[in-house]
């Protein structure tokens, strides 16, 4: 066992209970904690400036720039969190650098390529089928994470509201609207189903919600079945192809940074490069000296 002891569990039970962090992000927290301690040799809570500089120093030659940057932040958040609760008088990662991030775009899709799967998952027979069509339709009409999804309950999008409210990270709560198609998706899905699931995606025990990987599973057969390479398709991908769309479409970021549920938009900014791209079209066409400048 990882010397990790003091502090960790009440640090665990602040980010469950304040931030509202899901099992799935605690557990990560828990594993950087657990490196950490695992390099130390030595509880957590008991680290100097020193011990995290040679840290990071080893994470550099082993680790991606991502990782390092997610693990320091985390030390960052831990000593801080034992900072305002008086267990130690001073944060030792408050000044360490984090690494340089590449950057990376977000992976979507094409409209076409979200049209092509939305028609193969509307012709594929089952429960199966049922349960690849509706989650299809929801995540593009909504941009919701995976995770929201397969919290929403059986009787989720069952009356003629126009909108539909969610609980997302840090128990922030959010309306989205939905979309005709994504109602009678889950109208039918409810209806194969046989009215027994708590669930709107129930996993085979119709008492508990379907795991992140069994609708992965789901989508990376529809992506198969038509004609697109499953490596490029996942719920994620979806929620960026969402995003890009809207912007592509005429949507302005504000708007975007409510209907994804990002609390500062500037992880909304990620997707300004479509933005870019479709103010670059608008003025080659309209400018009127456009064709001496673009052509």
């Amino acid at each position: 066992m990882t010397a990790i002891a003091g502090g960790t569990d009440a640090f665990l039970e602040m980010l469950a209970a304040e931030r509202g962090a899901a099992k799935n992000t605690l557990a990560a927290y828990e594993a950087d904690l657990r490196d950490f301690g695992a390099f130390l040799g030595s509880p957590v809570a008991g680290a100097g400036r020193a011990d995290i500089a040679a840290y990071m120093a080893r994470l550099s030659t082993s680790a991606s720039a991502r990782t390092q940057a997610r693990r320091l932040s985390t030390l960052k958040q831990f000593f801080l969190f034992l900072l305002r609760e008086g267990l130690r008088p001073d944060n030792p990662a408050s000044d360490q650098e984090a690494p340089k991030l590449p950057h990376t775009l977000p992976k979507f899709l094409s409209e076409a390529e979200v049209d092509a799967l939305l028609a193969t998952a509307a012709e594929w027979p089952g429960k199966v089928g049922l349960k690849a069509h509706a989650g299809l339709e929801i995540l593009y009409a909504t941009g919701m994470r995976v995770t929201e999804l397969l919290s929403l309950p059986a009787a989720a999008l069952s009356t003629d509201a126009a909108m539909l409210m969610i609980k997302g990270k840090g128990g922030r709560e959010r309306m989205i609207p939905l979309s005709e198609a994504a109602k009678a998706a889950a109208m039918k899905l409810r209806e194969g189903l046989g009215g027994k699931a708590r669930f709107l995606f129930p996993g085979r025990n119709q008492k508990v919600a379907m795991t992140r990987q069994g609708f992965a599973l789901i989508l990376k057969q529809v992506a198969l079945k038509a004609g697109i390479d499953p490596a490029r398709l996942s719920p994620h991908v979806l929620r960026h192809s969402f995003a890009s769309h809207m912007l592509a479409r005429g949507a302005d970021l504000r708007s975007l940074q409510k209907l994804l549920g990002h609390a500062d938009i500037a992880t909304t900014q990620i997707y300004t490069h479509v933005l870019a791209e479709r103010l670059e079209r608008l003025v080659a066409l309209h400018h009127p000296l456009a064709r001496r400048y673009f052509y």
